[in-house]
């Protein structure tokens, strides 16, 4: 059993737990956090899925014992606090923030985008700025839900992440539920910072689709599109391709403008007498697409940008921060346990910071694979 706190700003507070038995780790989270602030009034809460079946319970024992009645939060296969993730055994991370009054309101649970068009997206009149939201992977609704609730919020930013779980899927929204969306909602009195890193490693152009069929690549610039990946990757033979599976991905621009930002879909198949190349997502005709290379060294170098980037921007010590980040990083990306998110506390310093690991990310307007998301809360 592993416990561990720091605290910046006592509103702010955040503690973290492990073990078999969900009673010790919540009894061992309240006594890091101690005396609550009466300025507390959220709460963010995030169980490893060992926990899922006990979420009901777990928050009622958090709301009676900190006296916060609003919680929001989700289960994933792993959990991460400041500096250390939890991964396959029993574990929860709480973080308590503090906003003014009629700066938030919790989001209630939403099927599919026409439930926003019953609900307004404000807070007390106050038309909503930026929200964090979880959902349920099983819901194919999501990623028009996510595109329709940035279209109604004024920074047209939404973060969150798709829950993970090898039994159900429960989110704290205020109370417990699952099969959606929830999350919490943000006046633009609340000031946020956030970055998205992809860990990967753009190869070569950006390229034009030029033949395709559903999700697999026929021609690429007009050419079979094996070969477009092997030039790019600088492959040989299909033995050099064989040898380092698993580390090319197809990479699909989300603007002509911006190469940089980009989805991430596997390459999950090749056929190499007919230069063909399927990959996880529908592609069509006309399409742009890169090849990118995923690897601990990209992994590594792309996340000190990310941290470059968000700390240029910083006018005030971050008060506390979420992170949300792909199933498939990790240990298995970054070499060790714990590596990725040690990166954040070296760039960032000991702030107060939650997270979990997500089946999918959500990042402005879009559903992500293979990112981190981090948030600032300043």
């Amino acid at each position: 059993m592993f416990s561990e706190t720091r605290s910046i700003d006592s509103a702010f507070a955040y503690a973290h737990a492990a073990s078999p038995h969900w009673r010790i780790a919540a009894a061992e989270c309240l006594e890091q956090l101690g005396r609550v602030s009466p300025r507390a009034n959220v709460g963010f809460v995030y169980l490893t899925d060992v926990y899922a079946s006990r979420t009901q319970e777990i928050l009622e024992l958090l709301r009676m014992r900190t006296g916060i009645e609003h919680w929001v939060g989700t289960v994933g296969l792993g959990i991460c606090a400041t500096g250390q993730e939890y991964l396959d055994e029993g574990a929860m991370a709480l973080m308590l923030g503090a906003f003014e009054p009629g700066t938030f309101r919790v989001l209630s649970q939403l099927r599919g985008p026409g439930d926003l068009a019953r609900d307004p997206l404000s807070v007390g009149g106050v038309p909503g700025n930026f929200a964090v939201v979880h959902a349920d992977p099983r819901n194919g609704r999501v990623p028009a839900l996510v595109r329709e609730l940035s279209r109604r919020l004024e920074s047209g930013y939404v973060v969150g992440g798709l829950s993970s779980s090898r039994s159900s899927h429960p989110q704290v929204a205020d109370g417990v539920n699952e099969g959606g969306l929830s999350g919490i909602v943000f006046t633009d009195q609340v000031i946020v910072s956030t970055r998205l890193t992809q860990g990967c490693t753009p190869l070569g152009d950006v390229h034009t689709v030029t033949q395709s069929r559903r999700n697999v690549l026929i021609e690429i610039d007009g050419r079979p599109a094996l070969d477009v990946l092997r030039e790019d990757a600088a492959l040989e033979t299909d033995r050099d391709l064989d040898s380092v599976g698993g580390q090319f991905f197809a990479a699909l621009p989300v603007t002509n403008d911006d190469p940089g930002d980009y989805t991430v879909r596997n390459v999950v198949g090749l056929d190499s007498e007919r230069g063909l190349v399927a990959v996880g997502d529908l592609v069509d005709a006309g399409a742009k697409l890169m090849f990118c290379r995923r690897d601990r060294r990209s992994a590594v170098e792309d996340m000190s940008r990310m941290l470059d980037s968000i700390k240029s921007g910083l006018f005030t010590r971050p008060k506390g921060a979420l992170y949300f980040s792909c199933l498939g990083r990790g240990a298995s990306l970054f070499g060790e346990v714990s590596r990725e998110v040690q990166m954040i506390r070296e760039g960032l310093g000991d702030i107060p910071l939650v997270g979990f690991s997500c089946n999918g990310e959500i990042s402005h307007n879009r559903l992500y694979g293979y990112t981190g998301v981090l948030t600032l809360f300043l």
